[in-house]
């Protein structure tokens, strides 16, 4: 079921509900969905490689928006899978978005999306997302071209 609900995700993290994730309202609070996001987000620019992309040109990814929907609370003990994809690509930037499962409930909890700017830290400024990442990126998400 929850390999069925991530499917086309080429990017899943496993990972534990933590009991101090939780609020005074007894489900995860919202600050932690985040949290999930980025664990994802990460997971998916380290297999990208983009570490070791081009580290002299000092460009990497920076998080220029974010946002989620939640659909079920939450609460601990559970485990949950996240899934991440690229959903769109344009000249400086791209969306990536996650879907997060409920290994008890067996159902989506919460989906959400982030902007990632491609960034010059030593200029300060944006830039083009480099050919080469581009086509790292279509073939991890399994299309010809992105």
């Amino acid at each position: 079921m929850i390999t069925a609900l991530l499917e086309d995700y080429p990017v899943v993290i496993e990972q534990a509900v933590l009991w101090g994730e939780m609020d005074a309202y007894q489900h995860v609070n919202n600050v932690a969905y985040f949290r999930y996001f980025e664990n994802a987000r990460i997971d998916y620019l380290r297999r990208l490689d983009w570490a070791n992309f081009d580290p002299r040109a000092g460009i990497g990814p920076i998080l220029a928006s974010t946002e989620a929907v939640y659909r079920k609370p939450l609460t601990f003990p559970d485990t949950i899978s996240i899934g991440s994809r690229i959903a769109s690509i344009s000249e400086d930037r791209f969306i990536i978005e996650h879907r997060i499962v409920s290994h008890r409930l067996q159902a989506i909890t919460t989906e959400g999306r982030g902007t990632i700017v491609t960034f010059d830290y030593g200029t300060g400024k944006k830039v083009k997302v480099p050919d080469d990442l581009r086509r790292k990126i279509a073939a991890m998400e399994g299309k010809a071209q992105f």
